[in-house]
């Protein structure tokens, strides 16, 4: 269990400036992509260099505008998809304030993990900032249900994620996985398992303009005989771990980190957003806090109206970069 003490009390970003380019997974273009430090309480923000007008987009679940096969956020007339991997990194590293400067529609995929931006991370380097960080603190279970698929938050002292998935296909059947946060943990365990599809499902994708990039170079492929891909898999259980790289990446457009247990059985991003949202209209079940320096929490007052939408109540009080925007996911 990640306990308080382990947990760094102020916000941080990162050292230097750093650039990295790629395909990008859906559009098969190739994407240059900057790295930049960012002052304290301004969150992880995206800039679409390409666009003109208004093309800053906060990184906040109430910008989701599509869950399908990727997540894509917006705001005004500029939109970034397949965020998840490049936040799962982040996220994972503990990274509050960042910008992001991309020249295209989507974040490269790079080898389809999150591997890659950790080592750009890395490279980056950590500076910690004054101020101190903000948490959510859930204390009563908060859960969304859609059909066979559920996600659950618990209370938790730390940040722990359990995935289970299930597949008819004999090369991953029932897989399920637990692991309590922390960078080490992350960048170990996680960082590296790779996204995954089917060839039949790729190809009818690409009959529709999706998934123009795909390739074994950055996706673990299969067919009805199991995996393509000559090297074989990274863990034996690298899908389920995939899908915690997954929610890890999503749950940071919650906008600051979080105290609690996600269970997740066959989710996807569309369950995670909506997660989010439960989280957000359910103020009775978390608390807002700081971290001080002796590892002691201070509980804040949270401020929250519960006649507004539920994708803006946590958002004035977790950042003052956060705009009150909500988008509809798709």
């Amino acid at each position: 269990m990640k306990t308080f003490s382990q947990i760094s009390p102020y916000q941080s970003t990162i050292r230097k400036t750093l650039h990295c380019n790629g395909i990008g997974l859906h559009s098969g273009k190739q994407i240059n992509m900057t790295l930049n430090p960012a002052g304290a309480n301004t969150g992880i923000r995206f800039v679409r260099s390409d666009v003109a007008g208004k093309n800053l987009i906060p990184a906040y679940m109430n910008r989701v505008v599509d869950t399908t096969m990727a997540t894509t956020i917006s705001e005004g007339n500029a939109s970034i998809a397949t965020t998840e991997h490049l936040l799962a990194a982040i996220n994972g590293l503990s990274i509050d304030n960042i910008l992001i400067e991309v020249d295209g529609p989507e974040i490269p995929i790079m080898d389809g993990s999150s591997s890659p931006f950790v080592d750009l991370l890395l490279e980056a380097g950590y500076r910690q900032q004054k101020s101190y960080r903000r948490l959510v603190k859930i204390t009563r279970e908060i859960s969304f249900r859609e059909g066979d698929k559920h996600i659950i938050i618990y209370p938790y002292d730390g940040f722990k994620v359990t995935a289970e998935i299930n597949f008819n296909h004999d090369s991953i059947k029932r897989q399920v996985y637990s692991v309590s946060v922390s960078t080490q943990k992350f960048i170990a365990e996680i960082s590296k398992a790779r996204t995954f599809g089917f060839l039949e499902d790729v190809e009818k994708l690409q009959q529709n303009g999706l998934a123009l990039g795909a390739s074994l170079e950055n996706a673990i492929g299969m067919d009805e005989n199991g995996v393509l891909n000559k090297e074989g898999l990274r863990y034996n259980n690298e899908f389920v771990r995939h899908k915690i790289v997954d929610i890890i990446g999503d749950m940071a457009l919650l906008g600051c980190p979080i105290l609690g247990h996600i269970v997740a059985y066959k989710s996807g991003h569309s369950q995670h957003i909506r997660l989010m949202e439960k989280i957000a209209a359910t103020p009775e079940a978390w608390e807002f806090v700081e971290l001080k320096q002796d590892g002691q929490l201070s509980v804040l007052s949270k401020f929250v109206s519960r006649t507004k939408a539920a994708g803006n109540r946590l958002l004035p009080i977790l950042s003052p970069a956060a705009q009150k925007s909500p988008a509809s996911v798709r």
